[in-house]
């Protein structure tokens, strides 16, 4: 098994919001990182997002013109799977939750990288052993799970597969380091530690405005300012998006012994079904 310094090279699958933030980090920390997507025009989008975000650190006097060049060096995009994954050290997914998706990458991935190349999910909320079911060598699939904006929150959620090797975890945790993100580590149970608990404060705010008893913004501010909250639930669920809130709460409802304070607020089917999605599509809880 190669040593935690080795992950020199990576693949992200999935240009959207996560996974060009996760190739931005990986770049920005001298890996060389290839990102990859169905459609080219999918990963110039990505690719364009690393350099504005990249122009906004420069500007606001975080990043230097030698660090942007660095990390653009250290990256490039591909719509060809098999030159995304060939030969790299970790390979991300960052795909949509869906569980038969992230099973069908990794095994396709697996027959591009080495034995002891790491497979790592960004997903919220689904088992690590379920997406490890069927790919050779499930002791090398571990959750990497990432925070939006990937390049500012500091938060990494490692977990851990009841097949994952501890060798595994000591090269993810190595990694991460390196990325500069404090790591936690937590078992593979549903929701893992932070979707879980995000989640029933999330679907509690939706409630309380379902039933009148504040407006999203008083809601919202009572948890910045009263219990110092970064961004109120409401605001955050808008930048996550309703839609992935609601999937991972049916998830969690189903698969939770005691989930039935997960089951979705009918407000928030209904704003999803009514295609107010968040920041994504203009409007949620608040207008874009």
């Amino acid at each position: 098994m190669s040593t935690p310094e080795s992950i020199r090279s990576a693949a992200v699958l999935g240009a959207g919001t996560m996974g060009h933030g996760i190739a931005q980090v990986c770049a920005a920390a001298g890996i060389t990182t290839r990102l990859f997507d169905v459609r080219q025009s999918l990963v110039d989008d990505g690719l364009a997002k690393i350099t504005k975000n990249l122009d906004k650190g420069i500007a606001r006097g975080k990043v230097s013109e030698e660090a942007k060049a660095s990390a653009l060096e250290n990256l490039s995009g591909t719509a060809d799977f098999a030159a995304a994954v060939g030969g790299v050290d970790i390979v991300i997914e960052a795909v949509p939750e869906r569980l038969e998706l992230k099973q069908r990458l990794f095994a396709d991935a697996a027959g591009h990288v080495s034995a002891d190349a790491i497979l790592a999910t960004n997903t919220s909320s689904l088992s690590i052993g379920s997406i490890a079911a069927g790919v050779p060598g499930p002791e090398r699939v571990i959750g990497a799970h990432f925070f939006n904006p990937v390049h500012i929150m500091k938060l990494l959620e490692i977990v851990v597969g009841e097949a994952t090797s501890p060798a595994v975890l000591a090269r993810v945790q190595a990694w991460g380091a390196r990325l500069g993100k404090e790591c936690i580590t937590v078992k593979d149970a549903p929701g893992f530690a932070t979707s879980r608990l995000g989640l029933v404060i999330g679907l509690e705010a939706i409630r309380m405005v379902e039933q009148g008893v504040a407006s999203a913004e008083d809601i919202d501010k009572a948890m910045s300012l009263g219990y110092g909250f970064p961004m109120g639930p409401l605001k955050l669920t808008d930048l996550v998006g309703l839609d992935v809130r609601l999937h991972i709460a049916e998830y969690l409802s189903e698969h939770l012994e005691e989930g039935a304070h997960f089951t979705p607020p009918k407000l928030l089917r209904d704003m999803v079904a009514a295609g107010k999605l968040g920041k994504k599509s203009g409007e949620g809880f608040y207008r874009w």
